[in-house]
């Protein structure tokens, strides 16, 4: 087998999150985007070790599991929704099957409790981030998703199904506003150009709307230099108000027929080269600049950077069984770490002593204030840091732990801090069940033991999901 070379193979084994494997020449193949019982076409990228790795060129045979028909126009094209062959109980099994492979190797004598779906299997995400680019070089402007296996290039987004078509309908309607002005979008390489990202945001309850574009400070590509170099204008909102004709775009949106309303829209400034949403500055265009979301009983406020979870009906699914796992907390202090907006927390609240909840996003953390004071809950403190740091400096000490960190896991000198509290039990939440796997090892050779665990599908037709683990400490 060398580097290079095409072959025709089937995929035997799946693993997490979209990684087909195959047996080639003594060696183990991983394929991305390739599925279990697939005949399929590749190309050998790089072998190291008795392993290699191919990329995926065409499916020659698919699987007899792949009974269901595409729904989206936008499938094979968009890298998101890519299980959209499978009925969705077959994409419940799938899951379910890669996480209990990753625990059971590295956990003994614990149960596992399944997996539970999401209550909506359509239309549940209630944020999506559409990128300005073009579809190829030098295209007309497009307004949508990155391209399968692109960094670059992005697939004009007309239909998306995992959302409400209120998305849709401002998508386009946004689309169609700055192609007509010939507004350039903002290039990763060059670093020049002014549309960025449209950001939108939904209320699983009421259908309201947070409509955020994102753009940068440059607004005149002839002589403009790059944003750090070139100061804002003395009057910035003015500017962009004449550049991008900012008030005929929010006639158009406030016109259109949707099925909630839109209660803010605003202007985000980021002259970071980096392709990621970040504000240097934002302005209020229209309306309000933050939505209420309603969670278990609880309100909460969701302003453009806050994070809070993208499938609602589904969060109140996995709080659920959080709640459950964590048990009878009654006069007791419970540590939140990577707390977000304070769900969790404001949760257990209630029936606890106190809670503490942890986050390094200083604007989550105000809104998690705020939510405490909507819900008339005095027993929670949110603190803005980041948990390696400020575990140095709590005072108290916590009889729980609650841990909800981010897709790599929780940071390794942070683990042996919270070990060192000795909590006679512990739940933690991960959105990337290899992360939990390396972190559960860990805190079993620290003396935890995993009591029970499950998945909650909160990501519908992709490969995300989200796994609950109960630890309790082992008796001496």
């Amino acid at each position: 087998m060398k580097k290079g070379n095409e072959y025709e193979v089937q995929i035997t084994e799946y693993a997490f999150p979209n990684k087909g494997i195959t047996e080639l020449e003594g060696y183990k193949v991983i394929v991305k985007g390739a599925f279990p019982g697939e005949r399929v076409r590749i190309r050998i990228l790089k072998r190291k070790n008795g392993k290699a790795e191919g990329r995926l060129l065409e499916v020659l045979e698919k699987s007899q599991t792949e009974t269901a028909q595409p729904f989206c126009r936008h499938f094979g094209q968009c890298g998101g929704c890519m299980y959209q062959t499978y009925l969705y109980e077959t994409q419940l099994a799938m899951k379910e099957q890669q996480v209990r492979q990753l625990l059971d190797n590295v956990c003994k004598d614990y149960i596992w409790e399944g997996i539970l779906p999401s209550p909506l299997i359509e239309g549940y995400r209630n944020k999506m981030e559409f990128s300005f680019g073009d579809e190829y070089k030098e295209g007309p402007l497009t307004l949508g998703l990155h391209r399968k296996g692109s960094f670059y290039d992005l697939i004009q987004i007309e239909d998306c199904k995992i959302t409400d078509s209120d998305f849709n309908r401002i998508l386009n309607c946004t689309l169609e506003h700055f192609a007509k002005r010939n507004i350039p979008y903002f290039k990763k390489m060059s670093h020049e150009g002014c549309l960025r990202h449209l950001v939108i945001r939904q209320t699983a309850k009421e259908k309201e709307l947070l409509v955020n574009l994102v753009v940068s400070s440059q607004l005149d590509m002839e002589d403009t230099q790059l944003p750090n170099k070139n100061p804002m204008p003395a009057e910035p909102l003015a500017a962009f108000e004449e550049y991008l004709a900012l008030s005929s775009w929010l006639d158009k949106l406030t016109k259109l027929e949707l099925h909630g309303r839109i209660a803010g829209v605003l202007l985000t400034i980021n002259d970071s080269l980096a392709d990621v949403v970040q504000s240097d500055k934002i302005y209020l265009l229209y309306g309000q600049d933050f939505i209420y979301e309603e969670l278990l009983g609880l309100r909460f406020k969701i302003t453009p950077f806050s994070f809070f979870q993208t499938n609602t009906l589904g969060a109140e699914v996995l709080y659920e069984k959080v709640r459950e796992y964590v048990g009878d907390i009654k006069d007791q202090v419970i540590f939140d770490l990577y707390s977000g907006t304070g769900t969790i927390a404001q949760m257990l609240a209630p029936v606890a002593k106190k809670v503490v909840g942890v986050e390094i996003v200083p604007e989550a953390v105000e809104a998690a204030r705020e939510n405490a004071v909507l819900n008339h809950l005095d027993t929670c403190e949110f603190i803005a840091g980041d948990v390696l740091k400020v575990l140095d400096e709590l005072p108290e000490l916590p009889d729980f732990i609650v841990l909800d960190p981010p897709r790599d896991g929780i940071h390794p000198k942070a683990l042996h801090k919270l070990i060192r509290y000795g909590v006679e039990r512990m739940v933690y939440i991960s959105c990337k069940p290899t992360s939990l796997a390396r972190d559960l090892v860990t805190l079993q050779e620290a003396g935890y033991q995993v009591v029970k665990a499950c998945s909650v599908d909160m990501f519908p037709w992709t490969g995300n999901v989200e796994t609950v683990c109960l630890l309790s400490k082992k008796s001496q």
